[in-house]
């Protein structure tokens, strides 16, 4: 006799488990709009253990990841100690190894301590990580660039960049554009973002180099990509859910509205939804970045750069681009699942989410497992709510 054990249940349904085989059973009259995914995947995210814990952990950043349908995620190497070594990167692999619950593939860093003028041990490190980048600084030597570019051509890996010219910051922390200049702030030029990825795509068009562009947020960003996608570089980029939905008519004066890159004008935002549709971003990462309340509690001026987001990621992306027709749904599981496993290697296997699509709720950081609270969507509407998370066939999540 089969043993069946019932998993949840609400009005609507009830999510059964018998003899290793999932299935839902109708408990209502009504149709639900019941939906699995397979486990989706986040190549840009902070988790901030060793060295930060206070912002956040392996634990806690997996299961929020967890929580948000994701069964793989790719933290990035602004640690404590910086993971330019194997014996660095141990540390995190340790920890990831006893904590984490879903697949945590992390990133070696490029150079030395993140600080542009050494090239990091990418060698030693490369069978345990995911890819190389030096994300939150952009490698500002050209040459320090090309040096990692070709050594990771020869260990047949992706760098991943952070792309800012530093010399083109001035101090800024919102956008350079109408809010910034209404308010008194110090602007952001899209330059600083824009010019490094020129810089940078046409090395990997000379050396042959993997190079994936991190969370781009100017229009001239995309066409720069579009145009050496064309000419045959390998040339990959993500965006993020908050580029896609806000720009900077939406800026608040509080610090879970500031984030690097920062939100950009309106006509930015409709050139990634652009590129979206026609190919040239490849995929959605969430650059979830937690960060304790009172680094986020100063403003737009003070507050820490990043916000968190891969337990709204979904939902947000559901709502506002799936639900309004500007992409598909298949479209949304081929930025969230199909092309960021291509590009970066990572394997699916027995990994998937279910979801409730018609589940209406308001966005309320008390229900995050994340540590890091600041969002900008706090208050927001949306639809599809995660039922149950299941990675490598076992249970990461569980409503």
């Amino acid at each position: 006799m089969l043993k069946k054990v019932r998993l949840f249940q609400n009005d609507k349904y009830a999510l059964d488990v018998a003899d290793g085989f999932l299935s839902l059973v109708s408990v209502s009259n009504e149709e639900s709009n019941i939906v699995i995914f397979p486990g989706f995947c986040d190549v840009h995210v902070h988790l901030r253990e060793p060295g930060f814990s206070y912002k956040e952990t392996i634990a806690s950043g997996s299961k929020a990841a967890a929580h948000g349908g994701y069964t793989t995620v790719c933290p990035m190497p602004n640690l404590k100690p910086v993971p330019d070594n194997f014996a660095n990167l141990k540390q995190e692999l340790d920890i990831i190894e006893r904590d984490a619950v879903i697949e945590v593939i992390p990133y070696g860093s490029c150079t030395v301590n993140e600080e542009g003028q050494e090239m990091a041990s990418l060698e030693e490190m490369n069978d345990h990580v995911c890819a190389f980048s030096d994300d939150g600084k952009g490698i500002q030597q050209e040459e320090m660039m090309r040096q990692v570019m070709l050594e990771a051509k020869r260990l047949d890996k992706i760098v991943a960049a952070h792309c800012e010219v530093n010399d083109l910051l001035h101090g800024g922390y919102i956008h350079d554009g109408i809010y910034a200049k209404q308010h008194g702030h110090k602007g952001i030029c899209s330059e600083s973002e824009w010019k490094e990825i020129e810089r940078d795509v046409r090395l990997a068009y000379e050396t042959g180099c993997k190079y994936h562009v991190c969370h781009i947020s100017t229009k001239e960003s995309v066409e720069i990509i579009r145009k050496a996608k064309k000419m045959g570089a390998d040339v990959t980029c993500e965006t993020a859910p908050h580029y896609l939905i806000l720009d900077e008519n939406d800026l608040q004066e509080d610090g879970k509205f500031k984030m690097n890159p920062p939100l950009r004008s309106m006509e930015d935002r409709e050139a990634l939804i652009e590129g979206l549709l026609d190919g040239t971003i490849d995929m959605i990462a969430t650059d979830h970045a937690p960060h304790a309340a009172n680094e986020k509690d100063k403003g737009l001026a003070k507050s820490a750069f990043g916000i968190v987001g891969i337990e709204t990621a979904f939902p947000l992306l559901y709502t506002y681009l799936v639900k309004k027709g500007i992409i598909s749904l298949e479209k949304l599981v081929e930025l969230l699942v199909d092309n960021p496993r291509k590009r970066f290697n990572l394997p699916l296997g027995n990994s998937y989410s279910i979801w409730d699509l018609d589940k209406k709720y308001t966005i309320d950081p008390d229900t995050f497992l994340s540590q890091g609270k600041a969002t900008p969507f706090e208050g927001v509407e949306v639809y599809g709510e995660c039922l149950l998370t299941v990675c490598n066939g076992k249970i990461a999540y569980q409503k």
